[in-house]
């Protein structure tokens, strides 16, 4: 990064922009905040009153071209924050030292936050025919090792596929691909995806050390991911998977709300201490009208590689059983195995190391029917186009 581009050198460039009333620009009105620098990209947010910020768009954009502006910036994301009416509850949100109270998210560029069930302006991305959302009701569940090789399902199907980390606080594809370095821009200042077993591929891990933690709020990361995928140069794809965060906060209800996902696979273990959660993901997911193309038991039993004498270690077939009283398609059970663990951590996914092995044609299987499911018109959306600014 440039040594001249500091904290100090945007708060200066957004000097230059008026607040809504006149008199004073956004700095010295104090409705600047949480300004985050990282590989010469700029973010920052911007606090209106919540009942203006679609007419304060402009206003936005204003800011974000005066930032543009400043020497070795190659990205800026200003996001428009409200403070929360009286009386309505905290958003769901991961908490920062730095954490200013009682704020909640406004899309950039639209309307405020709309209410569970609605859909508010979609985030879009062109050239791509379905997004797919790969999710969990909590975590170690093995959602990122199954996304990973459900993309790679797809592919070994003859689809164009990319696969977008959405997990902003512990991205774990580029581990799971066996993926390191920084991502390029193109000649239209797109950032290019990286490469990985012939999927394109992008994660805020190629962006931050492993070891560096993320403490943005709920509105850096939308922002975030909002770049992540609309300026990212993804080419023509048939599916791209994304590896939601594990959960249904804030940061996930509005992921659903503005992306245009054509479905859900929810992942989950079979005990009933997963299913709970799982059965929270479902709701979120119907509550956002984003169709489920069905549920994944992991970890679904253990074979010895020893005897050969299986053991139901998290139980069995409680995620299927679920999955019939919900109404929802069962899509498939993938074993606790030695060979997906081990080749998660050397960053070999099975899918593509191990293509002839019983484990991989199980992803193929949960590939071919979600791409059974999109091709019939259970989630099919309108192709998104990406809108730079």
């Amino acid at each position: 990064m440039p040594a001249d581009l500091t904290r100090a050198a945007v708060l200066d460039a957004l000097k230059s922009v008026a607040t809504p009333a006149g008199g004073s620009n956004i700095v010295d009105a104090g409705l600047v905040s949480e300004v985050v620098l990282a590989n010469r990209k700029v973010y920052f947010a911007i606090s209106v009153p919540a009942d203006r910020a679609a007419a304060l768009e402009p206003l936005r954009r204003a800011a974000e071209a005066a930032v543009r502006r400043l020497d070795g910036v190659d990205g800026v994301s200003a996001t428009l924050t409200a403070e929360r009416a009286p009386g309505t509850a905290a958003p769901s949100t991961r908490p920062t030292a730095s954490a200013a109270p009682h704020q909640r998210p406004i899309q950039a560029g639209s309307a405020p936050a709309p209410r569970p069930g609605a859909r508010g302006t979609p985030i879009v991305v062109p050239g791509v025919k379905y997004i797919v959302a790969v999710a969990s009701g909590k975590g170690g569940v093995g959602k990122s090792t199954t996304a990973v090789n459900l993309a790679l399902g797809f592919q070994a199907l003859g689809r164009r596929v990319g696969i977008l980390d959405a997990d902003i606080y512990g991205p774990s594809v580029p581990r799971l691909l066996g993926l390191s370095g920084k991502p390029q821009l193109n000649e239209q200042k797109q950032i290019k995806p990286m490469q990985g077993y012939g999927l394109a591929v992008m994660s805020m891990g190629f962006l931050v050390d492993e070891g560096t933690p993320v403490i943005w709020r709920g509105p850096m990361v939308i922002s975030a991911l909002t770049q992540m995928l609309r300026e990212v140069a993804w080419g023509g794809l048939d599916v791209l998977v994304v590896d939601m965060p594990p959960g249904t906060g804030d940061v996930q209800i509005t992921m659903a709300q503005q992306v245009p996902l054509a479905g859900a696979v929810i992942v989950s273990t079979p005990q009933d201490l997963a299913l709970i959660d799982a059965r929270k993901g479902l709701a979120m997911f119907q509550q956002v009208s984003v169709p489920v193309l069905g549920f994944v038991e992991n970890m679904s039993y253990f074979l010895c590689p020893a005897c050969g004498a299986r053991s139901d270690i998290f139980d069995h077939g409680g995620a299927h059983a679920e999955a019939d009283r919900l109404g929802v398609p069962f899509l498939g059970e993938i074993p606790l195995h030695m060979e997906i663990r081990a080749n998660s951590d050397l960053g070999t996914p099975i899918v593509a190391t191990a293509p002839d092995s019983p484990h991989a044609a199980i992803y193929r299987t949960i590939a071919e029917r979600c791409w059974t499911s999109l091709e019939g018109g259970a989630g099919a959306k309108a192709a998104p186009r990406i809108v730079i600014e």
